[in-house]
């Protein structure tokens, strides 16, 4: 099979395209033929080097779509379609970079459609995080106000969609003005430009504060969001697209506001139920859901990929076909 491999730490450049023996069947694991996956900045951090466990080389990518190729327990038929995500793909073993995967049993998600692979490869990891963070971290009740920072990533404009769709206000940020008309279309009741410090402008719109703020840009913006929040409001980090990991300075009893809440998710794809997925595969097929997908790519411009996504220039999910 073809596989693109990340053979060290380093730029997009060291992603490089080669063959590999097709993977087979094990007791509990499943091959899927790939059909397309979502790329994520996670992916990106990883072939930088900043994954701690990581043993290069390796066949990167924690998702997929595609259609069963071997499964001995019998349990799913050859060319039954299901979405996997999580579980250490990418990461632990060889993950959805190339032709076929092989992936543990428990994380592989049925589902049917007649949507384009392009837009089902979007989908797996995008609603696992976004689901997860607002019903499973935030709990998230219509009538509330939601701020999502990081607005305009593929993450925070299905989230701004959901909330709206479940009767939350949302105020969305972006750091760029021309992104302004696409959160409005996202969910978005308010939108703000984001200099890092939007304490002010959140309190002139609700001077109690917010709800729940949903942090995606991280550790940057991550005590600025903190003073948003109403007394027991809630901010879930769950983005790190600021691009750092760790905060330099942390005052647990002067940057949480008293009684405020402070958590994060980390979603497995146990997180994503059967049902759940099928829900929201339904609703964009007819059309109350719409993903934003930038750019799609080929396996073989996995390399143009990376260097796109880490350009920052997408305005949506960038997904590969294959």
């Amino acid at each position: 099979m073809k596989a693109a491999i990340t053979i060290q730490p380093g730029p997009p450049e060291v992603i490089q395209l080669q063959e590999k023996p097709q993977p087979t069947a094990k007791e509990g694991w499943v091959v899927i033929r790939v059909k397309a996956f979502g790329l994520n900045r996670s992916e990106m951090f990883t072939r930088q080097g900043h994954s701690p466990g990581v043993n290069f080389p390796i066949i990167q990518g924690i998702e997929c779509v595609g259609e069963i190729e071997e499964d001995l327990s019998g349990v799913y038929t050859s060319g039954q379609k299901v979405a996997v995500c999580m579980g250490g793909m990418g990461r632990n073993y060889d993950g959805s970079y190339a032709e076929f995967v092989c992936v543990p049993a428990d994380i592989v998600i049925p589902f049917s459609s007649e949507l384009p692979w392009p837009v089902l490869g979007a989908i797996p990891e995008m609603f696992q995080t976004v689901s997860g963070s607002l019903h499973e971290a935030l709990d998230v009740k219509a009538g509330e106000t939601l701020l999502i920072r990081g607005g305009s990533s593929s993450i925070g404009m299905l989230a701004g969609q959901l909330a709206a769709y479940l009767g939350v206000t949302v105020i969305s940020t972006t750091r760029n003005a021309d992104k302004q008309q696409t959160l409005l279309e996202n969910g978005a009741a308010h939108v703000l430009l984001d200099d890092g410090n939007i304490r002010e402008a959140v309190r002139k719109l609700y001077p109690a504060g917010v709800d729940k703020v949903l942090e995606l840009v991280g550790i940057t913006t991550l005590k600025d969001s903190l003073k948003c929040i109403k007394p027991k409001g809630t901010v879930c980090m769950t983005g790190i697209l600021g691009g750092s990991w760790t905060m330099n300075e942390f005052t647990p009893m002067g940057d949480i506001p008293s009684l405020g809440k402070l958590t994060v998710y980390m979603g497995e794809a146990s997180n994503l139920g059967k049902e759940q997925l099928q829900d929201f595969i339904d609703a964009i097929a007819k059309g109350a859901i719409v993903l934003n997908i930038d750019k799609t790519f080929r396996l073989d411009q996995l390399v143009e990929a990376h260097q796109y996504m880490e350009s920052n220039q997408a305005t949506g999910k960038l997904v590969v076909v294959l």
